[in-house]
């Protein structure tokens, strides 16, 4: 493929022109990627790159049939939405019907920052007040308001960033976090966390607005709450709500009915649960379309925002919403407008990716090669003394790096010198969470077995190589050796949902010098999102 400008010339042009704050991968050696296909990336001189980073390209890179639908539409029209065009009520029938019933209004959007700020926008004006609940090491996006309720973001800032309408719930971190995997009951322990901020926050005269979270962790780590707490912190806000408005000491003697019928006046006047779908969503966790719906059947928030996977690419992104939140949005009389949002051209891509995933089985592929996926990696937890904990759901894998498994220090170094040893090898993986020190599994959802095996055979090889260059394996006195099956047949024994223990903790990223880096290479100390 000719290209404009050498790599070389690429590099200083970007340098000159675009804001420095934008970082790039592997910033040492930055890769320049000139096509892609599948779940492959391809450079300017023509090597082809395993990826295992991108959950935009959902369904792969250059999918022909989403191409096919935008460039035919193109043909057609473009306009906004103050047309009427059957693209975008379809695309709104097609999308609510993966949904609960209740969750049936749209707002189409162009990025999910805009969609959990449109998210917000809704929950303040629907209950009247500004606070918000939001998780340690949540990343919501990157505009003010999101900033605002983002630690993964404003803790960068300083100790005194944080705003005094957000307050910051521990992270449901069962391998990391307060309550860990051998407590008896994880998720109501983390939901009476958000209980005492409730409580504390009436008692300073203020009120919630929202409680939002991302249905998995990403940035912090690959965090998969345990079951039932979603449910439990939804119970908890509306209780909270409805004993506030109970005047003493009429509370004491509410009967059942009296209950019901003030939950439901609570339900109309708020309790807004927002989960953000905007990095797990469609279908990546492979049982279910969405990841919310792991926490069970009896759990359905009040509003979802969703983006990356939705156009494949293209950028495009939604809030749904219920009927009675989306006219508590339009009571005050502010119209809502967004040039781009539901174009027909996005609509279009957004029919053809709901396609792509029914007609290519991408969620079963996503429970069978993910299953598989997990297994090989739980191998490497008996084999590699630096592999303290893998978790994940479907496509959605955590390993968490340690240098000490009965302690839990998080292997920093250790994950960044694998992520550029990866590269050497063509596989493009990324380190995140709070210590940087998870690797994370999050590919295009065409990802096969032969790639997880391929992907993991070479993580065991540079594993070994990086533990006898650094004693730690002696020093753990590791003694199991197991093998890395090699199997790529769709007979996983891993079940579905295996391996969900969660680990993250707060805390800046920490720098290790240990010598592990035998060509002095450095590595980027500033966290990417990805």
């Amino acid at each position: 493929m000719e290209e404009l400008y050498s790599k070389a010339e690429t590099l200083a042009l970007r340098r000159k022109h675009i804001g420095p704050s934008c970082k790039v991968f592997y910033a040492k050696d930055p890769l320049k990627i000139v096509r892609a296909q599948g779940q492959y990336m391809f450079d300017e001189k023509g090597e082809k790159y395993l990826d295992c980073i991108n959950n935009v390209a959902h369904v792969g890179h250059s999918h022909p049939y989403v191409i096919k639908a935008a460039t035919k539409q193109m043909e057609l029209l473009n306009t906004n939405s103050r047309f009427l065009h059957d693209n975008l009520v379809q695309y709104a029938q097609r999308l609510t019907a993966t949904l609960p019933e209740k969750l049936s209004v749209c707002y189409f959007v162009n990025s999910g920052s805009e969609a959990n700020d449109l998210a917000l926008r809704l929950a303040r004006q629907y209950r009247g007040h500004q606070d918000v609940i939001t998780l340690e090491n949540a990343y919501h996006g990157h505009v003010t308001s999101l900033i605002d309720i983002s630690p993964y973001k404003f803790n960068q800032l300083g100790k005194d960033s944080k705003k005094e309408y957000v307050h910051v719930a521990p992270s449901p971190d069962i391998y990391r976090g307060k309550y860990r995997e051998d407590h008896p009951d994880p998720a109501s322990a983390y939901a009476e966390e958000v209980k005492k901020i409730i409580e504390e926050t009436q008692k300073n005269g203020r009120k919630i607005a929202a409680f939002i979270a991302e249905s998995m962790q990403s940035c912090g780590g690959q965090v998969i709450p345990p079951m039932g707490y979603f449910q439990k912190v939804a119970e908890i806000s509306v209780m909270q709500t409805a004993l506030s408005l109970i005047a003493y000491p009429y509370s004491a003697a509410l009967d059942f009915q009296g209950i019901v019928i003030l939950f439901r006046y609570v339900r109309a006047a708020g309790g807004v649960f927002i989960a953000d779908e905007v990095q797990v969503g469609f279908g990546r966790v492979g049982k279910h379309f969405w990841a919310f719906q792991l926490q069970g059947e009896d759990f359905v928030p009040d509003i979802v925002t969703m983006g990356k996977p939705i156009g494949n690419g293209h950028p495009m992104s939604c809030v749904v919403t219920t009927r009675e939140i989306a006219e508590g949005f339009g009571a005050s009389g502010l119209e809502y407008f967004n040039t781009f949002g539901g174009n027909p051209v996005s609509c279009a891509i957004g029919l053809a990716v709901l396609d792509v995933i029914e007609k290519e089985d991408l969620q079963g592929n996503a429970t069978r090669v993910g299953n598989y996926l997990l297994e090989l990696l739980a191998e490497q937890k008996e084999k590699h003394p630096l592999v303290g904990d893998i978790r994940g759901v479907g496509l959605f894998v955590g390993v968490d790096l340690v240098k000490d498994k009965e302690k839990r220090t998080p292997a920093t170094a250790e994950a960044l010198h694998l992520i550029y040893k990866l590269k050497e090898h063509q596989i493009l993986l990324s380190a995140d969470g709070p210590y940087r020190n998870i690797l994370k599994f999050k590919p295009p959802m065409c990802f096969t077995m032969e790639d997880a095996k391929h992907t993991v055979e070479t993580l065991d090889a540079l594993l070994t190589e990086l533990e006898e260059a650094t004693g730690i394996k002696t020093e753990n006195n590791a003694s199991t050796n197991v093998q890395c099956k090699r199997k790529t047949t769709e007979e996983s024994s891993q079940p579905e949902g295996a391996s969900e223990s969660i680990g993250h903790m707060n805390g800046a990223a920490c720098r290790q010098e240990n010598g592990i880096y035998s060509k002095k290479r450095s590595v980027p100390s500033k966290r990417i999102r990805t």
